[in-house]
This record gives structure tokens, sequence and C-alpha cells, in this order.
């Protein structure tokens, strides 16, 4: 189907129905000026979701990627997809969705900008300008009216558009996740790190990784096109064995993480373990790297880059394995090589025992009906609050000797 085209206040507004009807150097281009862009939502792996058929109409993902133009410059762009399931999201409003049911309406289909599996923040209304990004949520909002959808979501936002989203009216809902954080400056390395620790999270930490060695097992890293065709193979088997132990299919198929390996292999980074020279885990850690600040004072210069802890999986079970291979692999790989910050992906508060410390994530929110959306809006005014309290009492427990200084 051709896109849908109209003109409102000089903008040309595209409805596309594949991420691949979108010219991939002008989305990129528009990435690269947002203040939170990430890997997850450049060209190739939005693409790479629905050409694997991880993302498609046929597993609850239709997608209708929205564009504004203006003498055919791209001025502002989004995935959406319409969805009818809340699978793969990481924001749960099932209940919102059994609430509709019990007055007799359908709150399926429903309208989604989000990267799909992907609890990552970061920016999702790509835009040229505030202005332009405002343009964008007021067309998002017609064409869910138009199109008759119950709601409009928008996940794991970054703060400009949570800002528009805010001025359009939409309600705003948090959740924690958990990061790591470098310091500045930064640290030498993974002890310098462990000092830095409560001597209870530090012997903790410490023991975990010596059940690790002391069960015989070894880590190489391989990163971007270092990555063999046999790594990725290996890497497969352990992440669909950990979705299939716990009973389901994994979202994304070998196809997919074929696709990452040809066309986004600078943002990966593999952690392989093995014992007796047999692989028996592994986890995939994407990164983003960003250019280290020049210094002429000799000090050492401010940690760049981001690392995402992504997937794992294992072939055998080895005690404290998972730490390793999620969390202190990843973490002092990231100290190795001057990177700013580690992201754990959603909830686990015991990450915290790991140095990976809260933090509020965000999501907006619009419902076509209006008595549900005042109903979600205390319900909303009421989950904040408790968020903000939980956020309090976890900055209480921190695993650092100075909690000011993490």
């Amino acid at each position: 189907m051709k896109p849908v085209k109209h003109k409102s206040n000089d903008y040309v507004i595209r409805v596309h129905n594949s991420p691949d009807e979108v010219d991939a150097a002008d989305w990129n281009e528009l990435l690269g000026l947002q203040a939170q862009a990430t890997p997850f939502m450049r060209h190739e792996y939005l693409s790479a979701l629905h050409a694997s058929g991880a993302a498609v109409p046929a597993t609850g993902w239709t997608p209708h990627f929205i564009t504004l133009e203006c003498d055919g410059v791209l001025l502002a762009a989004c995935p959406l997809y319409v969805k009818t399931h809340s699978y793969g999201e990481y924001v749960f409003d099932r209940a919102w969705a059994n609430a509709y049911a019990q007055h007799g309406l359908a709150y399926y289909p429903k309208a989604l900008v989000a990267v799909p599996f992907t609890p990552v923040p970061g920016a999702r209304l790509l835009a040229r300008s505030s202005a332009n990004r405002g343009a964008l949520i007021s067309a998002l909002l017609k064409w869910c009216e138009t199109q008759q959808l119950s709601s409009l979501h928008l996940l794991f936002a970054s703060a400009d558009d949570l800002q528009a989203c805010s001025t359009a009216g939409m309600l705003l809902r948090h959740t924690v996740q958990f990061h790591w954080k470098n310091t500045e400056p930064a640290y030498v390395d993974f002890e310098d790190f462990l000092t830095s620790l409560s001597q209870d999270k530090r012997k903790k930490i410490r023991q975990e990784r010596r059940k690790v060695a002391d069960a015989g097992v070894g880590f190489r890293c391989a990163q971007g096109v270092d990555i063999t065709a046999q790594d990725w193979d290996f890497f497969y088997r352990c992440y669909e064995r950990t979705y299939l132990e716990h009973g389901n299919a994994p979202y994304l198929s070998r196809d997919f993480f074929l696709r990452m390996a040809s066309t986004m292999p600078e943002h990966w980074l593999l952690f392989i373990a093995e014992r007796q020279g047999r692989p028996i885990a592994a986890s995939l850690v994407a990164i983003q790297a960003e250019a280290m600040p020049s210094t002429d004072s000799g000090a050492s210069p401010a940690p760049a880059g981001v690392a995402y802890g992504r997937y794992w999986g294992a072939l055998e079970r080895v005690d404290c394995l998972h730490f390793e291979a999620c969390y202190y692999q990843p973490l002092q790989w990231c100290i190795a090589h001057g990177f700013q910050r580690f992201e754990g992906g959603a909830q686990g508060e015991h990450k915290m025992a790991r140095a990976l410390l809260p933090v509020k994530a965000s999501s907006a929110h619009w419902l076509a009906h209006p008595a549900f959306a005042d109903a979600v809006e205390r319900f909303l005014e009421s989950e904040s609050e408790g968020v903000q309290q939980y956020l309090d009492e976890l900055v209480q427990r921190s695993p650092f000797r100075h909690p000011a200084a993490a």
C-alpha cells in the first residue's frame, strides 16, 4: 500500500507500512541529531526486526512509520506499531486492557511508539527541532483518532520526547531501571571499582567471581567484525535455550542476529564463557562509543560511551555464572575501555548489589475514551508517588562506601 499523504502546516505527513519505505541515510542522520540516540533506533535495527519476521503483522506488530517532510527534507520521524497484544513492551498495561474488557470495550488494537522487545530509554520522536517534534506528536494523535484506536503509548522515551508529549496533554508514567556509571576520573581497573563499594558488597562480588573461576570457567571477548559466524551461532543456541527453558519461543530469530552481524557489527560485544576449551555460555552486549574529549592537562579524559546489557544464555549450569557473564565481565570491559555507563535492562533490584543504581525511566500515554483517560490519570498519580517512594528507599541502600560520590 502506498504511503498516505496530506499537508498540515506546510508539513507533508507520510504513513509508511515498512521501515524500508523510509530512506535509511535520512533516518540515521535525523537520529544522530538527538540528545539521547541509541543503536536500537538505527534504521538497520528496525529494518532487521521487520525483515526477520520479529515485528510484523503476523506477530501482532503492524508497522506504520510516520514521517514529516518539508520541501523534500525529513524533519521528524518515528516508528509506530499497531498492536493486538501487550507482549514485548516491558511497560505493563494489561490491567488497563482488562478494565476495558470488563466494560465491554476493545483495548486492542492500540498504537505504540517504541523499539520492539527493547526496554532501552532513548529518543523515540526523531526531530530537527522542538517545533518539529510537537508537530509529529500532533500528527500521531490525529492519526490514532482517525484510525479509531483505543490509545497511543510512547515507551522508554527521552526527556525531549516526554516534554513534547506532556505539552500535547499525554499522561506520563514512570518505572525504575538500574544503570552503572563510571566515575570522573574514571576507575583505573575493576579492583579500583571494587574499592569504591561497601565491604559487604565488595566481599560478595569477589566470592561470586571466585566461584566461577574455581569451576574452571574463563571468558573470551569478541567485538564487532571479530565476532565470527560460529560465535553468533553459539550465542543463539544459548539465547534460544534460555527462552525455551521458560516455556516460550524467543522473540528474535537467528536471521535477526545474522542481519545485526552484517549491518551493525560495530555495535555488538560478545562474551563467551569456556570450560576445558568448550564454550558453555554467552552474553551479548550492545555498545555505542562516543568520541573521547581531548585534554591538555595530562589528566585522564572523562569516560565516554554506553553499553547495554541485552541477551544471555547458558548450556551448562555454573553457580554465579549469570552474574559474571552479564555484569562483571561487561563492567570490567567498560572500565578498561573508558565507557561511561552500563544499562542493565528492565527491572531487577538485585542489580544494586552489583553497583547498578536506580534511575527513573518514563513513558507517555493517550487514551481516546475520556472516562478511562480520567481513571488512568488518577491511577498514574498514585503510582508515581509509589515509584518515587521506591526510588527514595533504594537510594538509602546504596552499595557504595560514599553514596554521595556514586
